[in-house]
Order: structure tokens, then C-alpha cells, then sequence
């Protein structure tokens, strides 16, 4: 088992940055892939940034690439999601998630990811 827990999302006017951390704890070992997601009211879950939780390999979702960054602390069992110029659109609930047997083929796939957070709401707006 694999608990996630989020933090770091807020109110933040476009153009703005926010930085999300993930605390996992338990079996963290098992974890293949970590990663981010999001969903906005009405849409469906849509991939934002995964990690090699070993490796450390990242990987994005075109629509953020060069303004978020994905980021892990090993000792801390934590994943980070740094997030610059952020946009309107962009306003969902962010969700944190561990694959213990996702393959890097399936890493975008939600499905492919068996233990989630909560989420942490994130808001951009004026």
C-alpha cells in the first residue's frame, strides 16, 4: 500500500507559479512511475508530468512542457510539481499518483496508476 497526500495549491493569477508536493509513505519501494494529474469540472482526468521514481527519468504532457517540472526527493519519499505562467485553463483539481506496476508506454494513462491522493485544488484567475 501506498498513501498519497498533496499540498501546495492556492488561488494564483495567470502568468503566476505555484509548486505542488506530493508525501507518499508506506510501501514506496514498490513504485515504478510517480505522476500528476489533473481534472477540471466536467472533464475527464488529463496527464500532466510523470518520474522514474528510481531513475528519476520525467516526462511531460505537451501542453506543459518548459513551464512545469517535476522533481523528486527520494530521502523525503516526496514528488514535486513546479508550475510557471499558469493559465486560466489550467484551474483543476491536481492529483498525485503511484504506479506500482506502470510500464513508460502506459505512464500517461491514468489507469496505469493504482494509488492516488486526494488532490489539491488549483486556481488561476484575476
Amino acid at each position: 500500500q501506498v498513501q498519497l497526500v498533496e499540498s501546495g495549491g492556492g488561488l494564483v493569477q495567470p502568468g503566476g507559479s505555484l509548486r505542488l508536493s506530493c508525501a507518499a509513505s508506506g510501501s514506496t519501494g514498490s513504485a515504478r512511475f510517480m505522476g500528476w494529474f489533473r481534472q477540471a469540472p466536467g472533464k475527464e482526468r488529463e496527464y500532466v508530468a510523470t518520474i522514474r521514481w528510481r531513475g528519476g527519468n520525467t516526462y511531460y504532457a505537451d501542453s506543459v512542457k518548459g513551464r512545469f517540472t517535476i522533481s523528486r526527493d527520494n530521502a523525503k519519499s516526496t514528488i514535486y510539481l513546479q508550475m510557471n505562467t499558469l493559465k486560466p485553463e489550467e484551474t483543476a483539481v491536481y492529483f498525485c499518483a503511484a504506479g506500482t506496476n506502470t510500464i513508460l508506454s502506459e505512464a500517461s494513462n491514468p489507469r496505469a496508476y493504482n494509488y492516488w491522493g486526494q488532490g489539491t485544488q488549483v486556481t488561476v484567475s484575476s
